[in-house]
Formats: structure tokens, C-alpha cells, sequence
């Protein structure tokens, strides 16, 4: 090898970048922070429950009194949100428990800014969880959703949680307009501060069973594929965070996440706003599963995978691992 051979192999080593672990620290492009997570949590009536979901190991269904408790010890590890889900004692066809003033999620609202009132309280805007058929909306006859009598009843929801306690609204369902009947019945009902973090780019994916488990919420015929998204299309997720924004979304979300880094760098790159991306059910419940057989170590796919997440450009991330990875960052 002669001098000059030498000296370009000398020049061109990476891997003095990665010998010793204090430089590795020191050069890292991507960080997780306790404020980069948020928890969902699934709410039920009544007092004392708190029932594992057997397909989400280590995800409970838990009454407010229960629900406290843990949003208690999530503040204490630091996390800065919990995003919330109910699932009521009875359901009808409209859904009508999401916007009782006494129901499920109202309750689990108070219940949490009485123990914890420095924790952010994030809910879900839905109807899946709440209709007796599944779905995301009012259906007619022949079973199809129908988009725009949606609306006034997801406005409703909106403001009974808004009037319960929720700081931010989540609207998940993937109505034509949602955003903009939501933002105009907070702000004719005096919440105008309250910001909304539109699931804006939502999937029809496979990967929500175990959710589905969770808020017995799968649907009773057919199927979300008529207003979710395709999982094939990445132009068309821009075109519905745009739509959002121009309504008046304040933060806008991708899910599932680890399928759809490509479309959260995507959104990242296009509109420079704050990036949720949730991970979702499946996602957790097949490492746990993998992990529990002893084929993944799950400390580390844990947090390499939120790092993937975050990486892609989420700027904060929805996910059942929230406590775990929070106690390891501790």
C-alpha cells in the first residue's frame, strides 16, 4: 500500500465515529425525551376494575378511580399526556354515550385533573367505540356511513368533552369536514383555546386488532375501508393533512406509525407542522409477542423502533410502550 493509498483509508473511517460510546452519545442525530410519548389508556365504568386486554400485555381497561392512579404514576415518570378511550355500558346506533355528560370518558376527565392536573388530557373523538354496529358514524339502512350527519354528532361529542375537561381533541373517525365542524362547535361554545390534533392521515390497516379487542370495537358488518385510507396511496394522505389544516387542525397525526414512515417524513417534509404518529395496537402486541418467545430482546426493539418513528420526523409519538421506554430514559 503506498502513502497516498494509506492516508485515503486513514481519512475516510466512520467507524471512529462509533468506537467508543460517550462519541456515539455525543454525535447521535435522533434523541428520545419523556416528552416526545404519549399513553393511551382505555376507560370503563364503574369502580375498582382494572382488566388486563389479553392480546395488549401489560394494557389495562380501567375505571376513572383506577384510570387516576395510573395517570398518577405516569406523571411521576414524567410523561408529559395521556390520550383517552371509553367504552361505555351501553351502546345504540348513534352513539349517543360519547356526549353524555355523565359518561365514561367525562367522568375518567374529572377523575384524572383532581389527581394529576399537570398531566395533558388528550381524547379520542369517535363513535366506533360507542355504536352498537362498530362503525365511525351513522349508518343508513343498507349499512354505509353516512359522512355529514356525522358531523353534528362529532361536534356534540367535541364540546361535552371540551365542557368535561379535555384539553386537546383528537378527532379519529375520517369524516369529509370533521375538523371544521368540530373547530366551529368549540368555538361557538366558548373553547376556542382548545386545540385539535386530527388523526389526518388514518389507514385501513390490519394492525388495529388488538385495539379493536380492547374498546370492543370491531365492526359488526363490513368494514372502515370506505373512509379510512388506503394502504397503497401516499399522495392522498398529503391531500387530507392539507384539508385538515385548511379547516383548522392545530397538530396533525399518521397512523398506524411503523408502517407509514414513509408518509410521516412525507408530511414532515411537505407542511412543517406538529407531527403526531401513533403506534398503534398491533404494532406493540407483536413485539411483546415476540419478545415473550424470547425472539426479539424488548427493551431494544422498543426503543429502536420509536426511534424509527421519531427519526421519520414524528414530533411526538402515540404509544402503549410510553411507561416503559419513559423508565428507561430515566
Amino acid at each position: 500500500m503506498d502513502l497516498e493509498t494509506s492516508n485515503d483509508a486513514l481519512r475516510d473511517r466512520p467507524r471512529r465515529l462509533r468506537a467508543h460510546p460517550m462519541v456515539r452519545r455525543l454525535v447521535r442525530e435522533t434523541t428520545l425525551a419523556r416528552d416526545d410519548l404519549i399513553l393511551p389508556l382505555f376507560t370503563v365504568p364503574g369502580s375498582g376494575v382494572k382488566d388486563e386486554v389479553s392480546s395488549m400485555p401489560g394494557v389495562f381497561r380501567e375505571s376513572a378511580d383506577e384510570l387516576a392512579e395510573s395517570c398518577r404514576a405516569a406523571a411521576d415518570l414524567g410523561l408529559p399526556a395521556v390520550i383517552l378511550f371509553g367504552i361505555p355500558a351501553t351502546k345504540d346506533a348513534e352513539g349517543s354515550a360519547a356526549w353524555a355528560a355523565g359518561g365514561v370518558v367525562q367522568r375518567a376527565l374529572a377523575s384524572i385533573a383532581a389527581a394529576v392536573p399537570e398531566l395533558l388530557r388528550i381524547v379520542d373523538l369517535c363513535f366506533c367505540e360507542y355504536t352498537d354496529h362498530g362503525h365511525c358514524g351513522v349508518v343508513d339502512e343498507q349499512g354505509e356511513v353516512l359522512n355529514d350527519p356525522t358531523l353534528a354528532n362529532l361536534a356534540r361529542q367535541a364540546v361535552s368533552l371540551a365542557d368535561a375537561g379535555a384539553q386537546v381533541i383528537a378527532p379519529s373517525g375520517m369524516m369529509d369536514g370533521m375538523v371544521a365542524a368540530i373547530r366551529t362547535g368549540l368555538d361557538a361554545s366558548g373553547h376556542e383555546d382548545v386545540p385539535i390534533l386530527a388523526y389526518a392521515a388514518k389507514y385501513a390497516s390490519a394492525f388495529y386488532g388488538p385495539f379493536r379487542d380492547a374498546a370492543d370495537s370491531t365492526p359488526a358488518f363490513g368494514d372502515r375501508r370506505g373512509y379510512q385510507q388506503d394502504p397503497a396511496n401516499s399522495d392522498e394522505a398529503l391531500r387530507e393533512v392539507e384539508l385538515d389544516l385548511d379547516q383548522g387542525a392545530d397538530m396533525v397525526m399518521v397512523k398506524p406509525a411503523m408502517p407509514c414512515l414513509d408518509i410521516i417524513r412525507r408530511v414532515k417534509d411537505t407542511f412543517h407542522v406538529p407531527l403526531g404518529a401513533y403506534q398503534v395496537s398491533g404494532e406493540y402486541a407483536m413485539l411483546k409477542a415476540a419478545a415473550a418467545r424470547g425472539w426479539l430482546d424488548e427493551e431494544r426493539v422498543m426503543e429502536e423502533s420509536l426511534l424509527a418513528i421519531k427519526r421519520a420526523g414524528a414530533d411526538f409519538i402515540l404509544t402503549y410502550f410510553a411507561r416503559e421506554m419513559a423508565a428507561r430514559l430515566g
